[in-house]
């Protein structure tokens, strides 16, 4: 497996974990409250698996064989500055999402 192919997986499940955060406010704002509990149990996976492997992805370890490059997006197609800062935005993000959804669900059941 070559780094450019390990970096176009990488950027494919980022875009869909990005998908679920965006999802979970978007879902809860329509209503569908199941919908956001589900897209919130991906991100918790996602962040399980980042826990387990000291915050890093772990195909990070698996790029990291292929150069020696350790720029903040050498495993990734990402801009650096969005790749240096992206759990830190899409953490906030996320909170937000889940914030919002618990919200509603509380609204609904009043």
């Amino acid at each position: 497996m070559s780094l450019t192919v390990i970096k176009l997986i990488h950027t494919v499940i980022w875009v869909l974990f990005v998908a679920c955060i965006v999802g979970i406010p978007v879902a809860a704002n329509y209503g569908r409250l199941d919908l956001s509990f589900w897209l919130t149990m991906i991100i918790l996976g996602e962040v399980f698996v980042l826990l387990i492997n000291r915050w890093s992805c772990p195909l990070t370890a698996v790029a990291g064989r292929y150069t020696e490059d350790r720029s903040a997006n050498f495993d990734i197609y990402l801009p650096e500055w969005l790749a240096r800062n992206n759990k830190t935005i899409f953490g906030a993000l996320f909170l937000a999402g889940v914030a919002f959804a618990v919200f509603r669900w509380l609204s609904q059941n009043r």
